[in-house]
């Protein structure tokens, strides 16, 4: 089985849509596992703030067929594909990292370089999976973490009722 991580993250009705994608994700592939939810301003746009975390899950799917399934479940909640690529969001279901997959195709790539650009990609996914490596660096996300300029971006960690 391969261990998975993807960002969930959203800014329209953002509690909602967050708990709408975990439980489509924990229904298609049972346990998962959370970080915190983190709350930060909209990156590449003018927009509300966006909730953000990371979800992990251990899958026999294919890497090709779960990154069609989150975009099936992106899409279920009301996802809209037709404006600019930075823009206002209902859910985003990103594939971050696929085990110890490196993988740049066309409609694909893994692992995702917002794992080393965005702290609200890179502060949740050290929380699940510290000691993890990243395929390409050689670096625990920790030491990732540990090392990323938190000066860049404000993200603060929010309650969350599930």
């Amino acid at each position: 089985m391969a261990q998975v991580y993807i960002s969930i993250g959203s800014n329209i009705d953002p509690a909602e849509h967050v708990r709408k994608g975990v439980a489509a994700l924990r229904a298609d592939y049972g346990e998962v596992a959370l970080s915190s939810v983190y709350e930060s301003a909209a990156v590449g746009f003018q927009g509300d703030n966006f909730y953000n975390l990371v979800a992990g899950f251990s899958t026999d799917a294919e890497v090709h067929e779960v990154a069609r399934h989150l975009r099936d479940i992106e899409d279920r909640y009301g996802r809209v594909r037709s404006g600019p690529k930075f823009s206002s969001r209902t859910l985003d279901l990103d594939l971050l990292l696929y085990d110890d997959l490196v993988l740049h195709g066309s409609d694909l790539e893994v692992p995702r370089d917002e794992i080393t650009q965005h702290a609200f990609v890179l502060w949740p996914l050290a929380e699940l999976a510290p000691q993890m490596r990243h395929p390409q660096t050689g670096q625990t996300i920790a030491e990732l973490w540990q090392a990323f300029d938190r000066q860049q971006q404000v993200l603060r960690p929010i309650p969350f009722k599930w």
